[in-house]
């Protein structure tokens, strides 16, 4: 196993360290040529952690940063189709599905009307209405759903 695989978390390192260090152990690693047991071999430690920390969260950073592009540019839809929604036929843009439409404008429209989450969610059950899962409306779908509108 590579010694970057140990961990890619400084403070995780940190506090591993310190529990070698209580127990009078070192951390010896052949491959890279390392002991934790020296003052030099704490900091090549350190300093191998730091930058695989950097590189996971440049790349987390990155992956964050296209996706949003390609979302706010209407390139690709990235993630599940919102409510009223489906993902084309091409499988990377999103168009309207009309009965989940006809739902989304009931449940807005009597938000705007004041009725309460759970009054909605009562009106859709008692007409029959179910959720993208088949399962009956909750007040907490008809909040999920009314603030991604």
């Amino acid at each position: 196993m590579r010694l970057a695989r140990l961990t890619r978390s400084v403070k995780d390192l940190a506090v591993l360290l310190e529990l070698f260090q209580r127990r009078n152990v070192s951390l010896v690693s052949v491959a890279e040529a390392l002991d934790t047991g020296s003052a030099a071999g704490r900091l090549l430690l350190n300093i191998m952690v730091s930058v695989s920390q950097w590189e996971r969260e440049a790349i987390g950073e990155r992956t964050r940063d296209a996706m949003r592009h390609k979302k706010v540019n209407l390139q690709e839809f990235c993630g599940n189709a919102p409510y009223g929604f489906r993902l084309a036929a091409d499988q990377k843009h999103v168009e309207p599905d009309a009965a989940e439409q006809a739902i989304l404008r009931t449940i807005l429209s009597a938000r705007r009307c004041g009725k309460s989450l759970r009054v909605i969610a009562d009106n859709l059950n008692r007409r029959g209405l179910k959720t993208l899962a088949g399962s009956p409306w909750r007040f907490e779908y008809i909040a999920r759903v009314a603030k991604a509108s």
